[in-house]
């Protein structure tokens, strides 16, 4: 299991972040994810595991002017 936000979400080896995201609505809107603490931009979401038990969080794109 993950924790994502304040969700639990089941886990799998050598799940990805865009595994992940493929699971959840919207889920084009992130550009950034935090793994553990860690920051993890879009162009390594298809390389980038999450390991069992971790903390995920999701950071939406925000657009100013």
């Amino acid at each position: 299991m993950i924790r994502l936000d304040e969700d639990q979400m089941p886990w799998h080896k050598g799940m990805t972040v865009a595994d992940l995201l493929e699971t959840i609505p919207d889920a084009d809107q992130y550009a950034v994810i935090k793994v553990n603490g860690r920051y993890v931009s879009r162009p390594d979401f298809k390389q980038y595991e999450i390991p069992d038990h971790a903390e995920v969080r999701l950071i939406p794109m925000i657009a100013g002017g």
